[in-house]
């Protein structure tokens, strides 16, 4: 293991050239205004096919919405000692777009070097999971070393805009393609620490509420129903949630559910007006324990007391509504895996950890397959000037070698 590692060290100008040409290939996805991931996966296939490998697979999503008419998925297997059982390593080709320019200080797809930092828009999101995927079957197939289960290499579409396209596609469709023994790590979430090994999800549904009454002048307010009013009782309401649904767990931070009014709606454009609708959102982050459905009606409950005090009409409408898939256990053989494989190369204290957004681990789980997410990243996906650490790229090809070969 120690002379893998030694070779690993030795592979930053191959992370440098990897990056460089992944980053100056736009991969948006028709959602975010671009044309899809083809000419990003294409530049994929045709590096795994130099590598060696013989086991590679496309798996084309329709969708009508790009030019090619499909969204690329690409499977790649480097066989092991047991051939019965895989790792696969699940990563991201699209990205998000590169937002306001004038907050750049370079080109976003013209990759940018400083030491040991990597810039440009994707070098992190998800780019850092490809190459540190791919040093590690560099190393396996130049070195001639056989894994002692496969090693699989996932490279998915859409992940950004929903993964409807991507892995949702190919759990849905391809399920074949996996076994119930297989181990999944994302490396799409983390910590600069290196720490965090997630492995479950809260529950995450978005709330548009709309409250209609009757626009007046501000004058006669007897002549409308000022909607203002009602809106404000019934976002001082939502609050009373987390008292009713009031189960906690410290995987999570933070550890308990949270209901949150954010966003309004601009009601009237004069002071001197009284708004006769107005539409209010609620983000709602549930322990997995609780059923969705159950707390939408404990909303609409409150909904009906502020139609009945105030004589308005109220609706709803779910922007986002996703159950959390069932948790990867904490002592399943994936988690493990990657925590003594983690505090082997870091040297740290790896803890599974539960977040309160979904993850594409979620599709794997809800089929009842072992999938952690993990990676060392410095949050700075879809901002301005992303970056990633050389270093960090490949100490995290380690963590995977050290998996397949321990």
């Amino acid at each position: 293991m120690d002379n893998l590692f030694s070779i690993l060290d030795q592979q930053t100008e191959l992370v440098v050239d990897l990056q460089k040409k992944l980053t100056s290939i736009p991969a948006l996805g028709p959602k975010n205004g671009g044309d899809g991931e083809k000419e990003k996966a294409e530049f994929l296939l045709a590096h795994l096919k130099s590598m060696g490998i013989e086991d590679i697979r496309e798996f084309k999503a329709p969708d009508n919405d790009v030019q090619c008419g499909f969204r690329p998925n690409i499977a790649a297997i480097i066989p092991g000692k047991n051939t019965d059982k895989t790792l696969w390593v699940i990563s991201h080709i699209d990205v998000v777009p590169p937002g306001d320019l004038e907050l750049w200080t370079s080109d976003p797809y013209t990759l940018v070097r400083e030491g040991d930092t990597l810039i440009g828009r994707g070098v992190e999101d998800n780019q850092q999971g490809i190459v540190s995927s791919l040093l590690t079957a560099q190393a396996l197939i130049d070195h001639d070393i056989t894994p002692e289960i496969n090693f699989g290499m996932l490279f998915v579409a859409d992940e950004e805009t929903g993964s409807t396209f991507g892995l949702g596609y190919l759990v849905q469709e391809h399920e074949e393609l996996f076994k119930k023994s297989d181990l999944f790590l994302v490396p799409d979430f983390g910590e600069p620490n290196s720490e965090m090994v997630e492995v479950a999800e809260k529950s995450m549904f978005w709330l548009k509420i709309i409250i209609e009454g009757k626009q007046c002048h501000a004058s006669t307010p007897d002549q409308g129903l000022n909607t203002l009013i009602p809106a404000a009782d019934f976002i001082l309401r939502i609050k009373d949630l987390e008292e009713i649904y009031d189960a906690e767990n410290p995987i999570y931070d933070p550890p308990r559910s949270t209901f949150q009014p954010t966003m309004k709606e601009a009601n009237v454009e004069n002071v001197n007006t009284i708004p006769g609708r107005d539409v209010f959102y609620v983000d709602s982050r549930v322990m997995p324990e609780y059923d969705l459905d159950e707390i939408l009606d404990t909303i609409k409950g409150f909904g009906a007391e502020v139609e009945k005090k105030y004589g308005v009409t109220i609706s709803y409408d779910r922007t986002m509504y996703e159950q959390a898939a069932p948790p990867t256990p904490a002592d399943s053989e994936i988690a493990l895996k990657v925590m003594q494989s983690v505090k082997k190369v870091y040297n740290n204290n790896p803890r599974t950890v539960g977040v309160g957004g979904g993850t594409v681990a979620a599709f794997l789980r809800r089929k009842g397959y072992q999938a952690v997410v993990w990676a060392t990243l410095n949050h700075n996906a879809h901002q301005p000037n992303e970056w990633s650490s050389i270093k960090n790229t490949i100490n995290d090809a380690k963590v995977m070698s050290d998996m397949l070969l321990a």
